[in-house]
């Protein structure tokens, strides 16, 4: 799992700084403008319907079935559902184009009323959406191919293929001035991407003898069953939309740039969440799935127990970073130009209070997948619902009633998040679904023996810097440095010591 983990989360990983590259090029060229505000509501379209319907609704609803069909040796059966599946994906969403594309001012002035009094914005914005709709259909394939190839424990390319919509992007915007501005370079490379991700999960599939066929689609009690999964699991997946709306209507309220803050605070929290957290549960559930289907519950529960463990080990120290550096990190990364000292400060305080929940988001997606490997999508579905309630009830007692602005935002996003993770964990307990093994209740205490020697080694590197009055431009940046180094040091030394004691597979049978 070790192993898989570094190639799915190497794979994350670049996709994130190939998207930071990305969004760097899309500002020095676009700007801020009109044309920047019509290229974002854009984007929103096929982002969004991809949110909803693509992996986080695909990976829960059709991995488990399709592996369960692989592990047992039925490959005809997995392939005739694959096929099934996709049919009836390409005729929604063919229709669903078709209409997105005919409707499209309809639909920005909904999504963007406030357009309809600038007619020049409102029609690049119609013309801009209506070149990057299409991208959805595109990664239709990449993402049921990306499931299947996940099945059989083939992880690289479903974690690879994220990157080609960046450097499509990064190709068009390099040449934008071949297009009518940035903003339609943008557009088409997004586009670009989309045909570039397509066919190549067509050739990785391929090489592994993966492939998909429209069949006429048929209602079959497979199907039946997917789609009931599939209504359940969007549900979930919507409500974790919707909350960064309603963070948004929240922080209106608030001073001004307390959105601006809280945003770029959120990005760091979901550096670690999305490389780490994203790479364990995609790892998990097939393994889950394909020993569950050969009846072995205890190389199942194995495999969650150290995922589990894992998630904590690698979460964790960046969990005690954020509480305790949030304005070192804060400041050097973002105040430069107009995003000022202040403004890093403020933002700092929402990256401490993400981090109270940053391990409690990895670990959902783990714990979750107790259900997903059993096919059952409704409990989890529930379970973030009632989450979800709880955490705007929470954010609106925090921010109005305790005053604590965008830190109350953060704060009752945590809570939501570990009230997500302790109701999965008791329902499973309940259910006898979950079992947590003495080798994962021992690995605990070296587990936050090791957060601890990195938020003090984080701390002590920031503070040395401070007390030798470095000063300059760069003092924030090099206080950034030696808090990572320091930290790091102290947690790989803490790691070492009991690494026997750790889930780190050979590693831990290895004197070094």
């Amino acid at each position: 799992m070790f192993r898989r983990l570094l190639s799915v989360g190497g794979f994350t990983l670049l996709s994130r700084i190939t998207g930071f590259a990305r969004d760097l090029l899309m500002a020095w060229i676009v700007g801020k403008n009109f044309l920047s505000d019509a290229l974002v509501v854009a984007f929103m379209f096929p982002n969004y319907f991809r949110a909803i319907f693509g992996e986080g609704a695909i990976n829960p609803a059709f991995l488990p079935r399709y592996a369960t069909l692989h592990a047992r040796g039925d490959q005809a059966a997995a392939a005739r559902f694959a096929d099934q599946i996709f049919s009836w994906q390409v005729l929604a969403q063919l229709a669903i184009l078709v209409g997105g594309l005919i409707a499209m001012p309809l639909l920005i002035n909904v999504i963007a009323p406030g357009f309809a009094g600038n007619p020049e914005e409102m029609a690049v914005t119609v013309s801009l959406a209506r070149i990057t709709f299409p991208y959805l259909i595109l990664t239709l394939v990449a993402i049921q191919l990306s499931a299947m190839l996940n099945a059989i424990e083939r992880f690289w390319a479903a974690a690879a293929w994220s990157n080609f919509q960046n450097i499509g992007m990064i190709v068009t915007l390099v040449c934008w001035k071949w297009f009518p501005n940035g903003a339609y370079a943008a557009a088409w490379g997004m586009l670009a991407g989309g045909v570039m991700q397509l066919f190549f999960m067509l050739w990785a599939a391929q090489r592994d003898g993966l492939n998909l066929r429209i069949v006429w689609p048929r209602w079959t009690p497979d199907v039946a069953e997917f789609f009931k999964a599939l209504g359940a699991v969007t549900l979930g997946t919507a409500t974790t939309l919707i909350a960064p709306m309603i963070d948004t209507v929240l922080a209106s309220f608030l001073p001004e740039g307390s959105r601006t803050a809280l945003y770029y605070a959120d990005r760091i929290n979901q550096l670690p969440l999305g490389v780490l957290g994203i790479a364990l549960g995609t790892v998990l559930l097939p393994e889950m799935t394909a020993r569950l289907a050969r009846n072995d519950r205890a190389g199942s529960d194995a495999a969650q127990n150290n995922a589990a463990a894992l998630t904590l080990l690698l979460t964790l120290p960046f969990a005690f970073a954020f509480a305790v550096i949030p304005g070192t990190i804060m400041t050097a990364i973002f105040a430069h130009g107009r995003f000022d000292v202040h403004a890093a400060t403020l933002s700092g305080t929402a990256l401490a209070a993400y981090g109270v929940g940053l391990p409690a988001f990895a670990l959902v997606r783990i714990i979750a997948s107790t259900f997903y490997a059993r096919h059952d999508t409704g409990t989890p579905a529930r379970i973030t619902f009632i989450a979800f309630a709880a955490n705007i009830a929470m954010k609106v007692a925090l921010v109005w009633g305790l005053h604590l602005g965008i830190a109350g935002i953060a704060l009752g996003t945590a809570f939501g998040a570990w009230l997500n993770v302790g109701q999965l964990i008791v329902i499973g307990r309940r259910r006898g679904l979950l079992a947590i093994s003495d080798v994962s209740r021992r690995a605990i205490v070296p587990i936050l023996l090791a957060a601890v020697a990195a938020g003090i080694g984080a701390f002590g590197g920031a503070w040395l810097i401070e007390r030798a009055g470095i000063g300059g431009r760069f003092e924030d940046l090099v206080a950034l440095a030696a808090a990572g180094t320091l930290g790091g040091l102290l947690y790989l030394v803490v790691v070492f010591a009991f690494r026997r004691m750790l889930p780190l597979g050979r590693l831990s049978r290895r004197g070094a």
